[in-house]
């Protein structure tokens, strides 16, 4: 039973649904890091639920940083953060018929019916919180590094967004400012319109994030099981419905000739760039020194009120199900800020592994 990822920093995912806390432990980190708090409280309010859109449940996020801080500053010790839970309705759930697209029967078998089933127990987006909280202790010290990191959402119920501009820097500052992260407003306006009238009908949509990272220097990763992609991918696909992620121009790629996929090397101010980048800023697993982007797609949240078939697993017979509760017409724009976490936390990581585990070195 593991929970937790990295290798000379690693977080560490504890808590339920509807237990009294949520939490994480970051372990490996140098001492003398800056931390945040209001930073990282602004990452929560950017995951919380908003308007017709996002689950009625609320939760405030009061966090507390329990362990490894002191005056500021990483002590180098275990990094404890807790979160509590408050909004819960526990009696909106029952055990029995599972529910289609969920982790109810799955869990239920590898945690042998010992599971907490309440609100989706381990399983559930809520504990994106404190991944979260976690990424944004990290990604505050990637960007006294010059590191930023930016999502928006490239598409959602089939509306498609506009792409990163020439001045990804400025992009990225603007999405870092919005609960719905996107580069062309009406299009924006679109979709929210599309996922509401998806929740009249008690159903969900789906959508892609598309996210940018500016400043990783090149040489970072490492060839074969330790790619910049493959530890991209496997933190990534932690987030609850991300079901594919595609670097650069991905699966396009495949329709292309050599001529057209390869990025040109080129000189510009005594450095050297790529004229595209169509295979995101990393080649043979390690960074380029161009922007890293990557998609994940998010399917439509699997909780909903229509009627699906399922099967009561108490009573081992098939029955229909139309769920109760409170949950989300989509959760695209909620996960930007988990996949923008996610991938601080990797970079981070595997940052510290190409410069030494004292890096950044406590430097503002």
């Amino acid at each position: 039973m593991k929970n937790t990822f990295g290798g000379n920093v690693t977080v560490t995912l504890f808590g339920e649904s509807h237990g009294p806390e949520i939490g994480a432990v970051l372990d490996g980190l140098a001492a003398g890091i800056p931390v945040d708090e209001a930073y990282i409280a602004e990452k929560l309010r950017l995951r919380r639920p908003a308007g017709k859109i996002s689950t009625a449940r609320r939760e405030a996020d009061p966090f507390r940083i329990v362990s490894g801080v002191f005056n500021g500053r990483t002590t180098g010790t275990p990094l404890t953060i807790l979160i509590p839970n408050g909004d819960t309705r526990s009696q909106d759930y029952t055990f029995g018929p599972v529910r289609p697209g969920h982790a109810d029967y799955t869990g239920h078998i590898r945690y042998s019916g010992f599971e907490d089933y309440r609100g989706g127990g381990h399983f559930s987006g809520r504990i994106t919180a404190a991944l979260v909280a976690a990424g944004a202790v990290l990604a505050y010290a990637l960007e006294q590094k010059g590191i930023r990191i930016g999502t928006h959402i490239a598409r959602c119920a089939g509306i498609a967004d506009a792409g990163f501009s020439e001045r990804p820097e400025a992009d990225i500052e603007k999405l870092n400012r919005m609960e719905f992260a996107v580069l062309d407003e009406a299009k924006g306006a679109e979709m929210r319109a599309a996922a509401e009238r998806a929740a009249e009908e008690g159903d969900s949509v789906g959508g892609v994030l598309e996210t940018l990272v500016t400043g990783v220097p090149a040489g970072v990763g490492e060839p074969w099981f330790d790619t910049m992609e493959g530890m991209l991918s496997h933190a990534l696909f932690s987030i609850p419905a991300v079901k594919g992620v595609e670097f650069g121009d991905g699966f396009a790629l495949a329709d292309m000739r050599g001529s057209e996929a390869n990025d040109p090397f080129v000189m510009r101010d005594g450095k050297v760039e790529t004229a595209t980048n169509r295979n995101g800023g990393i080649n043979g697993g390690i960074t380029n020194g161009m922007p890293v982007l990557f998609r994940c797609a998010v399917k439509p949240t699997p909780t909903i009120r229509k009627e699906q078939q399922t099967v009561d697993i108490t009573k081992n017979q098939e029955t229909t199900l139309a769920a109760g509760g409170r949950h989300d017409p989509a959760i695209v724009h909620r996960a930007r800020v988990v996949a923008d976490c996610v991938t601080a936390i990797v970079l981070y990581d595997m940052l510290a592994t190409r410069f030494g585990p004292e890096w950044p070195g406590g430097a503002d």
